[in-house]
C-alpha cells in the first residue's frame, strides 16, 4: 500500500529502510520520551513487527518518505496499543530529528487519520504520549484530537491520552460535502481505479491494488 500527501509518501517499511530508521530510533535526543533508545537488534525487530502487522491487520507504522527524493525520514501509522486498561487504535509518529519542525508528522498523521476512518471500522482513534512530550501533543491536536485522559504508566510517569471520534471527523467536512463537492474523484491506476480524497486534496490512495 502507498499513500501520498503533498510532500510525503507513506508506504510499508522493509529491510532496506534499516539505516534510515536507525537514524530515527537510535537518536537519544529524538527519542528522549521513549523508555529506551534503540540498538540495531531493536530496530530490526521494529521493522519485523510492523511487517507482521501489515499481514495480520492490513496496517501498522508505515515509512514516511519525502516525495522529492524518496528519503525515509520517519514512520507514522496505525497500531493497536494498550492505553490504560484497554487495547485501542493509536496513531503514532516518529520523525528524524533533522527533519522535525517542518510539519511532516502532522501531514502524515492527517493522512493516516483519514485512511483509518475510511478503511477501518474504528469509531475513535487515539494518540498517547508522556505528559512531558509537548511536540507530540501538539501534533495530536493538529490532526484533530482533544485531550481525554491521563494515567500513570508502567514507568511510573504520567501519560496523556488524546482522541478523535469518527463523528467529529465527519462533522469537520460536512460543510464541504453539503456544497456538492463529491467525496471522491477517480483516476486510472495500475489497471484499476485510483481514488483521490476531495476533503483532503493533499494525497492519493490506490484502493484497488493498495499501492
Amino acid at each position: 500500500m502507498q499513500i501520498e500527501t503533498e510532500r510525503l509518501i507513506l508506504r510499508e517499511m522493509n529491510e532496506e529502510d534499516f539505516d534510515d530508521l536507525y537514524c530515527v530510533l537510535a537518536d537519544s535526543d529524538g527519542m528522549q520520551h521513549y523508555p529506551y533508545t534503540f540498538d540495531e537488534k531493536r530496530v530490526r525487530g521494529w521493522i519485523e513487527k510492523n511487517q507482521e502487522r501489515y499481514q495480520i491487520f492490513g496496517f501498522g507504522l508505515w515509512a514516511v518518505c519525502l516525495k522529492e527524493n524518496g528519503k525515509m525520514v520517519g514512520d507514522c501509522g496505525l497500531t493497536l496499543q494498550p492505553i490504560g486498561n484497554t487495547i485501542k487504535p493509536e496513531i503514532g509518529y516518529h520523525i528524524q530529528k533533522t527533519y522535525q519542525r517542518k510539519g511532516y508528522a502532522k501531514e502524515a498523521a492527517i493522512v493516516v487519520r483519514d485512511w483509518t476512518f475510511t478503511h477501518t471500522p474504528f469509531q475513535t482513534i487515539y494518540s498517547y504520549m508522556k505528559s512531558t512530550n509537548l511536540p507530540s501533543m501538539q501534533t495530536a491536536q493538529a490532526y484533530g484530537c482533544q485531550r481525554v485522559d491521563e494515567f500513570v504508566d508502567a514507568e511510573k510517569e504520567k501519560t496523556t491520552v488524546f482522541a478523535l471520534s469518527k463523528k467529529t471527523w465527519l462533522e469537520k467536512y460536512k460543510m464541504r460535502q453539503e456544497k456538492g463537492a463529491p467525496l471522491y474523484q477517480y483516476f486510472p491506476c495500475h489497471g484499476q481505479r485510483k481514488r483521490t480524497y476531495r476533503f483532503c486534496r493533499k494525497y492519493r490512495l490506490c484502493v484497488g491494488c493498495r499501492k
